[in-house]
């Protein structure tokens, strides 16, 4: 992995990765791409482009500009407003895919895709959900992402495309405000304490879901790209989590830092129904095993950290 071209970087994820990867590879092998303009953060720092990930010319034409070996592609619409809008969800969700792993097969790159733990669902097991189980999601959002999953296993097993993807739980991130998905709320929560001492939550206080602080996240997928091939058994399905929350044990760790913070929830059945039909925990034993994946951050560490950072921006 040594030139990087990113889908979706203006997004959450993308924004961040963008940033690590560059201080990682360099400034000028990482190029920034997304469907709208990018933020001063990113196109001021390196190479950028508009791009329509779902135009199978435009990626390849970008990459091959670019003299890419990589792509991260990121470029997806989340489970909350994919639900509102189910066709242009499987459309760009699968359309942008479909484009990348083709442009893959033909100039040889390896790509990063990632899943999520939406690819579960009701009747998936709700505790220590295994990495290998029933997954039989209610979302489009989640649909896609199994679809994904087994494309993926599909160009890499027909074509032998280098193709590699972890289930990303819930992230929680400083640096770009929330995307339109159902954990949004763990977000939210830091931004609203912080600015206003108080939240208002669409979730029900004891629903838990896994999740992970962003840079955990980041390091996850940037660590699993650089990982021997050999030790890779699933690719592109790998469980990983950090930590399980609910809004009121969030809160509470809150109150450490603003002791006069209050929360109180006006729950979306909507996206209540998405969560519920989550796992509350995963296994994600196989990552560890056999990329050495583990966590830095647990729910104290990263609330301090959360706290900290949005005083400085916002304050």
């Amino acid at each position: 992995m040594k030139r990087i071209v990113i889908t979706g970087a203006g997004g959450q994820i993308g924004s961040e990765l963008v940033t690590s990867l560059r201080e990682r590879y360099g400034t000028e092998a990482v190029m920034a791409t997304d469907i709208r303009p990018l933020p001063d953060a990113v196109s001021n720092d390196g190479p950028t482009a508009i791009l329509d990930a779902q135009d199978y010319n435009a990626v390849a034409q970008t990459a091959l500009a670019h003299k890419a070996d990589t792509i991260f592609h990121l470029a997806a619409i989340l489970s909350a407003v994919g639900e509102e809008n189910p066709s242009k969800a499987y459309n760009i969700n699968m359309g942008t895919l479909r484009s990348v792993l083709e442009v893959a097969r033909q100039e040889k790159y390896s790509v990063f895709t990632p899943s999520s733990i939406a690819v579960f669902g009701p009747t998936s097991p709700k505790e220590k959900t295994p990495q290998n189980t029933v997954m039989r999601p209610t979302t489009m959002y989640g649909i896609t992402k199994v679809a994904g999953e087994l494309l993926c296993d599909y160009y890499h097993r027909k074509y032998g495309v280098d193709t590699r993807g972890v289930r990303y739980p819930g992230l929680i991130s400083y640096g770009a405000p929330p995307g339109g998905g159902t954990t949004d709320w763990a977000v939210d929560i830091f931004f609203q304490a912080v600015q206003k001492n108080r939240y208002t939550c669409f979730l029900d206080k004891n629903t838990t879901l896994p999740m992970m602080y962003m840079p955990d996240a980041i390091e996850a997928s940037i660590q699993l790209m650089e990982a021997d091939p050999n030790r890779l058994v699933h690719r592109n399905a790998f469980n990983v989590t950090a930590m399980h929350l609910n809004p009121q044990t969030l809160a509470n760790e809150i109150k450490q830092h603003l002791p006069n913070f209050t929360i109180e929830y006006k729950v979306d059945q909507h996206r209540e129904a998405i969560a519920q039909s989550w796992p509350r925990t995963i296994d994600d034993s196989t990552a560890k095993q056999e990329w050495d994946w583990s966590p830095k951050y647990d729910l104290k560490s990263m609330t301090a950290e959360m706290i900290t950072e949005l005083s400085h921006s916002l304050n």
